[in-house]
């Protein structure tokens, strides 16, 4: 989360496009384009289509340089193997695009077999509820079936739009609150205290 807010800042900065941090943490979660929107809002004037893909494109060189090594978040990892161990289906809905999402998969043990949705594979990002429909269309079940996990508003509220029961986590750097009012049934620390209560959700037995 910090590194996408770090990479836009400098980002923008380097264009003469100065913006603070607060406001860009959040944004984060939308799609590039739509936050380059949010940006001309902020700035009181459109950015041309060229500004806007250097602005995404020098994010992306930044990101990398920021955070070149992945760290999954405690309890990632197990939490995966242990929907997968019990039969219950889960995919990854992401408004990030490939190459820059392939090291975060890596770090969470993500293979072939695991239903990845990026952001070319929809034609509208978070806040829209597209990367949801897709996912769970891609793993055959119901959207009244579906779990949403997310640490943005901007999850939740593609969640809510998706008719899809959200679980919010605090890593995004929203408070509680924040994500209880953007529609969260539960919020919890991290993935590992999310796998210990899913027995709250109906997920395990």
């Amino acid at each position: 989360m910090y590194a996408h807010v770090f990479s836009w800042q400098r980002a923008l900065a380097e264009a003469g496009m100065a913006i603070d941090g607060w406001k860009i943490h959040r944004r984060i979660g939308m799609s590039g384009g739509l936050f380059t929107r949010a940006v001309a809002r902020e700035l009181g004037r459109e950015l041309s289509q060229a500004e806007a893909d250097a602005l995404q494109r020098r994010h992306g060189e930044l990101f990398q340089e920021i955070l070149p090594e992945r760290r999954a978040l405690p309890g990632a990892r197990e939490l995966l193997r242990a929907l997968g161990d019990a039969g219950v289906k889960y995919g990854i809905a992401t408004s990030g695009r490939r190459p820059e999402i392939d090291r975060s998969l890596d770090c969470l043990g993500i293979g072939g077999e695991t239903v990845v949705v990026e952001r070319r594979d929809v034609q509208r990002a978070k806040p829209a509820p597209d990367l949801f429909l897709y996912c769970q269309q891609r793993l055959g079940v119901s959207p009244d079936d579906c779990y949403v996990v997310g640490d943005a508003v901007w999850d939740l509220l593609a969640a809510r739009r998706a008719k899809m029961l959200c679980i919010g986590l605090l890593s995004g750097g929203y408070g509680e609150d924040e994500l209880t009012r953007a529609g969260a049934f539960r919020v919890y620390r991290d993935p590992q205290e999310l796998h210990v209560s899913l027995d709250e959700l109906g997920v395990l037995p």
